[in-house]
């Protein structure tokens, strides 16, 4: 299995360490795009987009600038009730993935999309193993020599919505060694950290709400972690035999924390209003119950609570109610993933 170590990725470095042989520059973020460009689409009018000189054009004349930071905006102007993330939250986020606090998540995720199951206990534990801190240590900048992009157009295509620092993408892709990936987000900040997430990601910045700018029946997988979804368009770009994949909160989940630090709790009809959501397009192949423990502390817990939806509730009270508890908290994390495919 490829292993590029998505904590260094965050930060812009990354290795693929399935490969061996010289380490160079790895492909830049518009190379990454532009990889992607034969699966994006025309948000204006829905036609195919090419990708050159930095641009996206269609054949009735539409153009999108690819950013400075390699990605590529696909908004068309439309109102959105989404509100994206922060700079503040994404910085939050990536410390707290970075410290590996997620890494089963995200090897249980990864297992999903490489087979369709998720995760035996022996494999989770391997895969997870390969998202810790600890396992980069031998990891240099770049990415090996001769590594070719245009071999991978054949390989399985993936889309992450909501990708946020595209932590989880890249453990997917990592997981299935020929797919191609696509982060969208809708807020900007995300979009450029997205960019860089792995060298075989394009970034777009995209409402999913509005529509996504995807060509129909392109992917192989579709997955969100924690995120809104557009089940209608999930169906329109999904393949017939393609996998969407959605990781979401149990009610569990960061429990010790939710009363003493006054989190937004989760909804207890949260999972029953997903199924009725997904009926009419999807049928579920798959649920799995992710519950672990996280030994976390005050800076650990300041982190979680600012990546998610409490951030934007959070009020002058939280650094003290954070101080008042004990040096090290352990707290549940419990998510579901849970594995549809399209109804035929």
């Amino acid at each position: 299995m490829s292993a590029i170590e998505p904590v260094a990725r965050l930060t812009g470095t990354t290795r693929d360490t399935a490969l061996t042989g010289p380490v160079a520059a790895s492909p830049g973020p518009a190379e990454r795009l532009f990889a992607t460009a034969d699966l994006l689409a025309c948000p204006e009018c829905g036609q195919d987009l090419t990708g050159r000189d930095r641009t996206l054009r269609c054949s009735r004349g539409h153009s999108f600038d690819l950013a400075k930071q390699g990605y590529v905006s696909l908004l068309t102007g439309a109102s959105t009730k989404m509100t994206g993330d922060t700079p503040a939250m994404l910085d939050a986020r990536a410390a707290f993935q970075s410290a590996g606090h997620f890494a089963p998540i995200a090897a249980a995720l990864a297992s999903a999309a490489a087979s369709g199951s998720t995760l035996t206990t022996t494999s989770a534990t391997r895969l997870a193993s390969t998202l810790l801190p600890s396992a980069r240590a031998d990891l240099a900048p770049g990415a090996p020599a001769g590594h070719n992009l245009a071999s991978h157009r054949t390989g399985p295509a993936v889309l992450e919505i909501g990708a946020g620092t595209g932590y989880y993408l890249a453990a997917v892709l990592d997981a299935v060694p020929e797919g191609r990936g696509i982060a969208l987000d809708v807020a900007k900040p995300a979009a450029r950290r997205a960019a860089r997430a792995h060298v075989r990601a394009g970034s777009v910045l995209a409402d999913a709400w509005t529509g996504l700018p995807i060509r129909d029946g392109v992917l192989d997988t579709v997955f969100s972690v924690f995120a809104p979804r557009n089940a209608d368009e999930v169906a329109r770009v999904l393949a017939p035999d393609g996998r969407f994949i959605i990781v979401t909160p149990t009610e569990r989940h960061l429990g010790e924390l939710i009363e003493p630090l006054d989190m937004v709790r989760v909804d207890a009809t949260k999972a029953r209003r997903l199924a009725d959501s997904l009926a009419d397009r999807f049928e579920l192949v798959e649920r799995e119950l992710v519950e672990f423990s996280m030994s976390l502390s005050h800076n650990d817990i300041a982190n979680v609570v600012g990546m998610g939806p409490s951030a934007f509730h959070a009020d002058a009270q939280l650094t003290p109610r954070i101080a008042a508890l004990p040096p090290t908290v352990v707290v549940t994390a419990s998510v579901t993933v849970a594995i549809y495919r399209p109804r035929g």
